[in-house]
C-alpha cells in the first residue's frame, strides 16, 4: 500500500480537492473514497461531498495495481481508413470492443495497442479511442479517434447526427412493411443479459427497410438505422416485432444455430464528418464471408450488387419519409 497524506489550505469538496492532488478523474477519486480509501481526520467513513476545512488532513491509501499479463492478441483486424486524426476499421465478429471486469480475452483495444496506434484518452485507460461501440457478435464499421481534439468532435457528431451508420441484418421472418420503432430500452429486469422495452428506460429509435427476400421466402435481408445508440437496439426493436436476426438466440432465434455461428447482423456503412476539416466522408464495409455466403445460397444471386449498396440502401430510406 502507499500512503499519501494532503492538509486542506482552503474550503473546498474532497473529491475536487484529490482529483487535484492525484491528478485522476473524479470518477477514480470517487471509487476511492466510496472503498475505503480515504480518511479525514482518522475517520473513514468519509463522502466525495465533504466540505474540507482549512487545515484537516487527509489520508489516502492507494492500493496496490497488479499488474496482469498481457492478453495475446491472436487475430487481425482490417483497416478502412486512417489519418493522423482517426481510422475506420472492419471489426470481426467474435472481438469485444473494449475491457471490461467480465471481459478475459483480448479486446480491440488490446489490438489498436499491439499495433503501438497512437489513441485518444477522453474515454479512460479500457477504452482508448473508442467514440463508439458494436456488439461483440456484430461486424462491421467503427471509428476510432488517435487524438482528444477528434474523439471530442466526433462524439459531438453522434449527439447530433451527422455521424451514422446502416446496418445489414438476415431475419427469420419477412418484415410486413418498413417501418420505425420508437420505444424505451432499459436493462431486462428478469435477465441481465438482455435488454427489453420499459417506458422507463431511455428512448430509443430504429428505422426497418426491407431490401431482398429469400428463394423460399422464409428470409430477408434488411437495412436499419438508427436515431439512438442504444445496447441491443436493433435485436430487441425486432424482437418486438416477433422478427429475429439469424443467430441470435439470446433474442429469440430459434433456427440452426449449429450451421449459423454468430448474430447475421454487420455495420455496412459509415458516414461522418472528417473531425478536423469537416469534410463529409463515407465508408462501406462489404458483408463478411458467412453472411455472403447465406445470401448466395437462399436469396437471388444476380441481385447481391444491387441490393447491398449504399445508394439503393439510402434511397430506401428515402422512399419511407
Amino acid at each position: 500500500m502507499n500512503n499519501k497524506k494532503f492538509t486542506a489550505q482552503e474550503e473546498i469538496r474532497l473529491d475536487m480537492f484529490l482529483a487535484q492532488k492525484l491528478n485522476e478523474t473524479r470518477n477514480q477519486i470517487d471509487q476511492l473514497i466510496s472503498k475505503g480509501f480515504v480518511s479525514v481526520e482518522n475517520k473513514k467513513k468519509a463522502k466525495s461531498g465533504l466540505k474540507l476545512k482549512v487545515g484537516q488532513n487527509i489520508l489516502v491509501t492507494l492500493p496496490e495495481v497488479i499488474k496482469e499479463k498481457p492478453l495475446e492478441v491472436d487475430f487481425d483486424i482490417e483497416i478502412i481508413y486512417e489519418d493522423k486524426d482517426f481510422m475506420v476499421i472492419n471489426k470481426p465478429s467474435g472481438v469485444v470492443v473494449h475491457g471490461a471486469p467480465s471481459v478475459k480475452v483480448a479486446t480491440l483495444v488490446d489490438w489498436l495497442k499491439k499495433k503501438n496506434i497512437s489513441l485518444s484518452t477522453v474515454s479512460g485507460e479500457e477504452r482508448h479511442g473508442i467514440v463508439h461501440r458494436i456488439d461483440k457478435g456484430t461486424s462491421g464499421l467503427l471509428c476510432i479517434a488517435k487524438t482528444n481534439e477528434a474523439h471530442v468532435a466526433l462524439s459531438k457528431q453522434l449527439e447530433n447526427k451527422t455521424m451514422g451508420r446502416f446496418y445489414l441484418a438476415m431475419i427469420d421472418l419477412p418484415l410486413k412493411e418498413d417501418i420505425t420503432i420508437d420505444a424505451a430500452i432499459s436493462r431486462n429486469p428478469s435477465n441481465r443479459l438482455k435488454m427489453g422495452l420499459l417506458s422507463s428506460g431511455k428512448r430509443a429509435k430504429t428505422s426497418f427497410v426491407k431490401l431482398s427476400l429469400s428463394t423460399n421466402e422464409k428470409y430477408e435481408l434488411i437495412a436499419a438505422k438508427l436515431f439512438t445508440g442504444r445496447t441491443h437496439q436493433i435485436r430487441l426493436h425486432l424482437e418486438s416485432l416477433h422478427r429475429h436476426i439469424l443467430g441470435d438466440s439470446l433474442y429469440g432465434f430459434k433456427g440452426n444455430v449449429d450451421k449459423i455461428k454468430r448474430v447475421y447482423l454487420h455495420a455496412y456503412s459509415l458516414y461522418l464528418q472528417h473531425p478536423i476539416t469537416n469534410e463529409k466522408m463515407n465508408f462501406t464495409a462489404s458483408l463478411p464471408e458467412d453472411m455472403e455466403n447465406f445470401y448466395k445460397s437462399n436469396f437471388n444471386e444476380e441481385d447481391y450488387n444491387e441490393k447491398i449498396n449504399t445508394e439503393y440502401i439510402i434511397s430506401r430510406f428515402n422512399s419511407t419519409n
